[in-house]
């Protein structure tokens, strides 16, 4: 009866943890995140996988269309690959691979010019190398693609943490 009674007592202060939504039911802190991320130019990434991941950055920033006018600007640096072979085999054959992509990036208020976030980002996924180049390639693509989807994912979280605090 007495633990019942503790649990009881208990819960309702885990309510009043001090902890907030980020995107969740608060209301107010949820559009005031996408209002902010709508209101972030993205600048443009060199080879295919920065324009792949500007274009992951585009679907989720911006909701409608692109904004004319914006408050602040995000650099993306050149994206660094590094592929390593793991599990290799007695006869010398790699059965799976490491592909691992970082990057930094930079958020700036283009009102002052002044630098407001930097942060190093990296990303890793592994699979599987098989006997035919082609089915490799496929799988490295689709490895590479999974990668860029996670590192967009961070730099929205890492976005969505400075505006929200």
């Amino acid at each position: 009866m007495k633990k019942i009674l503790l649990t009881c007592l208990i819960l309702p202060l885990l309510s009043a943890c001090g902890f907030s939504p980020v995107y969740g039911t608060d209301g107010q802190s949820a559009i005031r995140t996408e209002a902010n991320l709508q209101n972030t130019e993205i600048g443009n990434i060199p080879n295919y996988e920065g324009q792949y991941l500007r274009n992951a950055l585009i679907d989720r920033f911006y909701r409608n269309t692109t904004p004319q006018n914006t408050r602040y600007r995000l650099t993306v640096a050149p994206i660094k690959e590094t592929k390593r072979d793991m599990d290799v085999t007695v006869d010398s054959d790699t059965t799976r691979a490491q592909l691992r992509l970082s990057t930094s990036i930079k958020l700036q208020n283009k009102a002052t010019g002044q630098t407001i976030l930097e942060r190093s980002l990296r990303s890793t996924a592994s699979y599987n190398v098989l006997g035919s180049e082609y089915t490799n390639q496929v799988s490295e693509d689709a490895t590479r693609r999974n990668v860029l989807d996670d590192l967009a994912r961070q730099i929205e979280r890492e976005l969505t943490l400075y505006f929200n605090r």
